[in-house]
């Protein structure tokens, strides 16, 4: 079974543009015939790599990682207890955790680029508290984030240094299947560490995001080597490397990267403090495979079929329907390398494009008004979390007293605790070690299912369900909890704080 893993540290990579200078030999006297080295490939990358390593930086952080739930008891808890054993509920106290990749200097004063994922704490219960950029030579410097873009998986960090080494962005749609690439980066924390490869392929989609148009390359990238560069035989950078697929979790020669000419844009972005702004319609896409094709009479792989069109948004108000296959947005036709979701998050919020649909055997053209889109939490389906207990901070706690963090369970986080997707509720992402919960034995992962015999699907509705049992002079409430593949169980939690 193939997985996508991300890994978090740098690569940098070089390319050579074979347009040019790709040269064949004449044939020799016994007919055969050989092709000569390539003039844009030198016999050594050593010059490449010397000039380019020192714009290349080791990020490493450090997190707080929250306390882990208690491991499942498969046939139940002893005694019918919900947790009988408070030591083995109690989560530990939380944890310091640090983690490395990469990232490269885009400019003298200390701008660097890397993945989102390398600066974000990975998983429920991880905050990044502090970021350490090394310089090739050994410098140490502390680094803040200016800004991150989750969809894309870019951030950009700061660190106060001047007359540093950087380097550039160059043409990623120039690059071309078969030019050279090389790596410099930080593996497994080693640091400084060059390989060679080659653009194995253009414009792949992962699945991972919406904007997947991924460079690839069978340049080594292993854990570690996450956002750095892919440089083209100038020394310009192509590409940012993010992910590969691998059965082990080493490199098996599949790595891929962002290209430039997605990434600079957020860059440029995020690095002048703005917030990077993606147009969007509200429609739910698949691709037209050949299956798809051949109902509708179709070639493959032009087009994307309408799964759903949300209502009150702007895909509705143009009048596009379930089934509807879009061909082209603003005469720009719909192929694997270019999707709807691509050309259309490229549009200015508020400008106005124009759909070629396929409905019912005949072609329309609508226009639709391009609407921002929202924060991709939100389009998870993943609300902000929120305390349930009395630190003042927010609207849930001025009314709560559970000593607990949640968040609404979603098909993905059901699926990862190993529960019915279908089930509704509030997940418990951390707990106050001193609190009556944590007494009691709740933990991280597990899940509540309704206060005081309700059921709760939002953290406003438990504050409301909490705030009505204060307002009974109630001194505890009745939660329904459930852990993995365990049966759910009552546990009576002690309120605290003023009402």
């Amino acid at each position: 079974m193939r997985r996508f893993v991300f890994v978090p540290a740098l690569l940098l990579a070089v390319a050579c543009d074979t347009r040019s200078h790709a040269q064949t030999a004449p044939l020799n006297a016994d007919g055969s015939g050989r092709l000569e080295s390539q003039r844009g490939a030198p016999p050594s990358f050593a010059d490449l790599a010397a000039r380019l390593s020192p714009a290349v930086v080791n990020i490493s952080t450090t997190s707080r990682v929250r306390a882990q739930r208690m491991p499942d008891f498969p046939g139940g808890f002893p005694f019918g207890g919900l947790f009988p054993f408070p030591e083995l509920g109690r989560p530990p106290a939380p944890r310091n955790a640090t983690s490395l990749g990469s990232g490269f200097l885009i400019s003298a004063d200390g701008y660097v680029v890397t993945n989102n994922h390398v600066v974000a704490g990975r998983g429920a219960g991880v905050q990044v508290q502090a970021i350490k950029v090394t310089l090739t030579g050994g410098q140490e410097y502390p680094a803040r984030v200016v800004g991150r873009d989750e969809a894309s998986d870019l951030a950009v960090l700061k660190i106060e240094a001047n007359n540093l080494p950087f380097v550039r962005f160059g043409d990623s749609p120039g690059a071309r299947t078969g030019d050279w690439v090389l790596a410099i980066g930080n593996p497994y924390g080693l640091g400084g560490t060059v390989t060679a490869g080659i653009v194995s392929a253009l414009h792949r989609d992962l699945r991972s995001g919406p904007y997947d148009s991924f460079i690839q390359t069978d340049a080594s990238i292993n854990s570690g080597n996450s956002g750095g560069p892919l440089f083209d035989m100038q020394g310009n950078v192509i590409g940012i490397n993010t992910a590969i697929i691998s059965p082990t979790g080493g490199n098996v020669g599949l790595g891929f990267a962002i290209p430039a000419e997605i990434a600079k844009p957020v860059v440029d972005t995020l690095r002048a403090g703005g917030r990077v702004r993606r147009g969007y319609l509200g429609l739910l896409l698949q691709p037209v495979t050949e299956d798809v094709a051949a109902a509708l009479g179709l070639q493959k792989d032009r087009g994307e079929i309408v799964a759903e069109v949300q209502p009150n948004l702007p895909a509705a108000r143009a009048g596009l329907q379930q089934g509807d296959v879009i061909l082209r947005v603003n005469g720009t036709e719909i192929t694997p390398e270019n999707s709807v979701a691509r050309l259309v998050a490229a549009a200015p919020v508020g400008s106005r494009v124009t759909l070629e649909v396929l409905r019912e055997g005949a072609r329309k053209a609508l226009t639709a008004v391009v609407a921002e889109r929202p924060a991709e939490a939100s389009l998870n389906g993943e609300d902000e979390e929120f305390d349930l207990d009395d630190d003042g901070e927010s609207k849930a706690s001025a009314s709560a007293g559970l000593g607990l963090s949640v968040r609404p369970l979603t098909p993905a986080l059901a699926s990862e605790l190993r529960v019915d997707p279908g089930t509704q509720g509030l997940v418990i992402v951390q707990v106050d070690p001193s609190s009556d919960a944590a007494a009691k034995g709740l933990s991280e992962g597990d899940i509540i299912l309704s206060i005081n015999q309700q059921a709760v699907r939002t953290a406003q509705e438990a504050v409301s369900l909490i705030a009505a049992a204060r307002k009974a002079g109630r001194k505890q409430v009745l939660l329904l909890v459930k852990r993995g593949s365990v049966p759910p169980r009552f546990v009576g939690i002690e309120l605290s704080g003023k009402p």
